[in-house]
C-alpha cells in the first residue's frame, strides 16, 4: 500500500522545512510551503489558484491536539513551533514525503455533499460509538460492515473498493480516521 499523508501531516512536515523546530513560523508561510509541497490540497474550490489559508489554520490547529499526535504548538496570530513528537515525526517520515505525490485536486460540491452525509451516518453508527469508548473488541462483524455499508452479499473487488473508497476519502478526517483504519481491518479479515 503506498504511503498517504494527511493534512495534519503535511503542515507538521511544512512547518519543519521552515525550520520550525526552533523558531516560530507565520501561518501565510506555513501556507505556501503547503501548497508547493501539496498543489491543490489546500485551495479554494472556485479558485484554485487561490491558498485557502483558513484550511491551513484548522490542520495547524488539528495538528495541537493530543489525539492528533501533539506535533504543534502555537497560535494562527503568533506563529508555529514544532513539539518534540512533531519534531520526530517529521524527521521519520521526510524521506517517505519527498518521495509521494500528495497533491489533490480541490473537492468539488458533489464529493461535499458525499463526504458530509457519509461523515455524519458513520458518526452515528454503533461501531464508531464503541470504538471511540475505547470498546472496539465489542463492535461486531456486522456493526463494523454496517460502517462501511457492507452486507454478506457484496464480496471480492466490489467489497474492497468500497473500504478503500472510505478510508481515501476520510484520511484527513482526525474524527474518523483512526476508527476507519481499527474497522477496516476488522472487515477486511472478514473478507470471503
Amino acid at each position: 500500500m503506498t504511503r498517504t499523508f494527511s493534512n495534519i501531516e503535511i503542515v507538521t512536515i511544512s512547518v519543519y522545512l521552515l525550520s520550525g523546530d526552533s523558531k516560530l513560523v507565520d501561518t501565510e508561510d506555513i501556507a505556501v510551503k503547503t501548497n508547493e509541497l501539496a498543489p491543490g490540497r489546500f485551495v479554494w474550490l472556485k479558485y484554485q489558484d487561490q491558498i485557502n489559508i483558513e484550511k491551513v489554520r484548522t490542520s495547524l490547529s488539528d495538528a495541537k491536539k493530543s489525539k492528533n499526535g501533539s506535533y504543534i504548538i502555537g497560535l494562527h496570530k503568533d506563529g508555529w513551533q514544532l513539539t518534540q513528537a512533531g519534531l520526530d515525526f517529521s524527521k521519520k517520515n521526510i524521506r517517505d514525503f519527498r518521495k509521494v505525490d500528495i497533491s489533490r485536486p480541490p473537492i468539488n460540491k458533489k464529493e461535499a455533499i458525499y463526504y458530509n452525509r457519509e461523515k455524519l451516518r458513520m458518526l452515528s453508527t454503533e461501531a464508531y460509538k464503541k470504538v471511540i469508548s475505547n470498546n472496539s473488541k465489542a463492535v461486531t462483524v456486522q456493526e463494523a460492515e454496517a460502517f462501511f455499508r457492507l452486507d454478506e452479499y457484496i464480496k471480492g473487488e466490489i467489497r474492497n473498493q468500497k473500504i478503500e473508497r472510505i478510508v481515501t476519502s476520510f484520511n484527513d478526517d482526525p474524527d474518523l480516521k483512526d476508527v476507519i483504519q481499527i474497522l477496516a481491518e476488522r472487515v477486511r479479515k472478514n473478507v470471503k
